[in-house]
């Protein structure tokens, strides 16, 4: 049983799938106990998919399973898992008949990658090389990724179209996203039978509406949501994170159409600063936010913004959230777990 009106499924989706047709699909997401993996999780099981969840719970919390499980009514087999442990990894394939992969694992903090580049190459490239072959061990064809407008770099035109040329990463996080892509697309010529498909994320903020599910980093927070506290010169096109999640339900019916590579933006093409971003936090929550003006983060772009248009078209995804909603839904998540997933309830 679904809890709430998060329940209800946009009618786009419910007129592109089926519960029913679902069922027998099992899903495996790497990194699915993380912030936008939680919120896909749940949006898969509420279409009647079978989810394994993957983790090393490096920048997550299991608890956001457990809460996933309680919205939905659905049980999620969970397995702590690093990528770089192959034969870990092999077991998990092993216990289930995967159907598609959708790969959010990753380091992803743009600032920390920066001072520890070491680390990002290994865990991000070894793990997506470990998940590549086994899945074609046990002759799992289909793959959707989790990459990033990073991979675009320093921005010549604006909004970012998917045909421009990537590369010119400005942090090692990007240019781990950047070679993944890379190494997809010659998986993709090479063998014929792969279905991949890329969504390049802008930036994802908000929470979901219940405010039980939400972004905890582990450590130091190196995003603008979870704490704004820092205000720099510069624009971002944020979507929320529900949009992206349900970007993911129709990059599934993309697959399922035998499609090959596929490349999309998941943005709203709507730029908005990130000092506009805080006063909109101000607003929509009626709390005052401390903050100051510096900088730049080590590796960031001045400005980002995606022309969404091409997964308009292909996918028939559309954002549905705007800045209101975004904000909300993060006051909400923060009131009710002050303590992120830690917090007692």
């Amino acid at each position: 049983m679904f809890v709430g009106s998060s329940s209800v499924v946009s009618s786009n989706l419910q007129r592109n799938y089926s519960a029913m047709s679902n069922s027998d699909k099992t899903i495996l997401m790497t990194g699915g106990a993380g912030y936008v993996g939680s919120h896909t999780v749940l949006e898969f099981l509420q279409l009647g998919y079978s989810v394994v969840v993957v983790d090393n719970f490096s920048n997550s919390s299991a608890e956001s399973v457990v809460r996933v499980e309680q919205l939905t009514g659905r049980h999620v087999s969970t397995y702590h898992v690093d990528l770089v442990d192959k034969p870990c990894l092999q077991d998990v394939f092993q216990k289930h008949k995967v159907y598609c992969v959708v790969h959010f694992a990753s380091l992803k903090a743009v600032g920390e990658s920066c001072k520890r580049p070491f680390i990002y190459y290994k865990q991000n490239l070894i793990g997506l090389l470990n998940l590549v072959e086994v899945m074609r061990e046990n002759g799992v064809r289909n793959l959707i990724f989790s990459s990033s407008a990073t991979v675009y770099g320093p921005p010549k035109v604006l909004p970012l179209v998917e045909t421009l040329e990537t590369g010119g990463c400005t942090n090692p996080y990007g240019r781990t996203k950047f070679f993944i892509e890379h190494i997809l697309q010659d998986i993709c010529l090479a063998e014929g039978d792969w279905n991949i498909v890329i969504l390049r994320y802008f930036n994802p903020v908000g929470a979901h509406e219940s405010g039980e599910i939400g972004e905890d980093p582990q450590g130091v927070p190196y995003n603008l949501m979870p704490y704004i506290a820092q205000v720099a010169i510069g624009i971002r096109d944020y979507i929320h994170v529900v949009d992206l999640a349900r970007g993911h339900l129709s990059a599934m019916q993309k697959i399922d159409e035998d499609c090959g590579l596929k490349i999309y933006n998941l943005g709203t093409g709507k730029g908005i600063s990130v000092l506009e971003m805080t006063k909109a936090f101000e607003t929509y929550t009626g709390t005052k936010i401390p903050y100051k003006i510096v900088g730049r983060r080590e590796g960031d772009v001045a400005a980002m913004i995606a022309d969404p248009g091409k997964a308009n078209r292909e996918l028939g995804w559309r954002t549905e959230r705007g800045l209101k909603e975004m904000c909300e839904s993060l006051w909400k998540w923060q009131s009710k777990n002050p303590q992120g997933y830690k917090t007692n309830k």
